[in-house]
């Protein structure tokens, strides 16, 4: 019988198949996913049967598979249930109306942020950062602005790993300095930054913070110096952290409800 610790190898190996898929390579053939995992074909051929089996990858021709239809599903459980969305409802939208640039939510996804959810202002550029992607911890205001309220030993673990990328990004060219930028960032509530990954495009954000002041995620706008000169720029760092306080008060609401009682809980 096979270890826990087995178990838990196996699983992690089996769920790397699902990191495979992009939007560069879409679909992958038996072979070529046997051979990213370097495991033996019994052992791929059973990973592959299972994940299918789960719905989580889908057969799109004879050997070659695509991501499944059960992604889609848990897609729209999320955007029914996750406490951040659901904080958020109405929120981006009243953002944009306020300030006229497109509204980004964001949350931390281990080394990255992600953005959860999006409400775009009219005419707003095509390549603008999106529901489902990632970008790097230490670029761009939604980032930034989470990463200044990370927790101190997160912060700890993280520089020693990634001093290279922090000194890149000009956060630091040692753990005091770091230390220190993040500090401002933090005592001030918001970020500015410019140009980190689109040429002439401000960014805007302000953190999501728990009742320990920690951030849970980030709003933000953006919008081109060029298109936009009209932008009233302190008018928009005080519209996102409103949306960013309001964001954080319903979540701590949600918190403070009673908990529903179980399925089948006696009366």
């Amino acid at each position: 019988m096979a270890s826990g610790s087995d178990s838990a190898s196996s699983l992690a190996k089996m769920l790397q198949i699902l990191q495979l898929f992009s939007e560069d390579e879409p679909v992958w053939s038996t072979a070529a996913i046997i051979e990213a995992l370097d495991t033996s074909r019994s052992t791929g051929y059973r990973y592959i049967k299972t994940l299918h089996e789960a719905g989580l990858l889908n057969a799109v021709r004879n050997g070659y598979y695509g991501l499944g239809p059960r992604i889609i599903e848990m897609d729209l459980q999320m955007r029914l249930t996750d406490p951040l969305l659901l904080a958020g409802q109405g929120v981006l939208e009243e953002l944009v109306g306020s300030v006229g640039h497109s509204a980004t939510l964001c949350t931390a996804f281990r080394d990255s942020v992600l953005c959860v959810g999006e409400y775009r202002a009219p005419l707003s550029p095509e390549n603008r950062f999106t529901r489902g992607q990632r970008r790097p911890l230490f670029q761009g205001a939604v980032s930034k602005v989470i990463l200044a309220h990370m927790a101190h030993h997160r912060l700890k673990a993280i520089y020693p790993k990634q001093r290279k990328e922090i000194e890149a990004a000009g956060l630091g060219a040692t753990w005091g300095d770091f230390r220190a930028t993040l500090g401002e960032i933090k005592r001030n509530g918001y970020i500015v930054t410019l140009g980190e990954f689109n040429p002439g495009v401000y960014g805007v954000a302000a953190p999501i913070l728990t009742d320990q002041r920690t951030a849970l995620g980030s709003v933000g706008v953006a919008w081109d110096e060029e298109r936009r000169r009209d932008v009233d720029a302190e008018r928009a760092i005080d519209a996102v952290r409103a949306a960013a306080a309001t964001i954080s008060a319903r979540l701590l609401e949600q918190e403070r409800r009673p908990a529903p009682a179980v399925v089948g809980e006696a009366g």
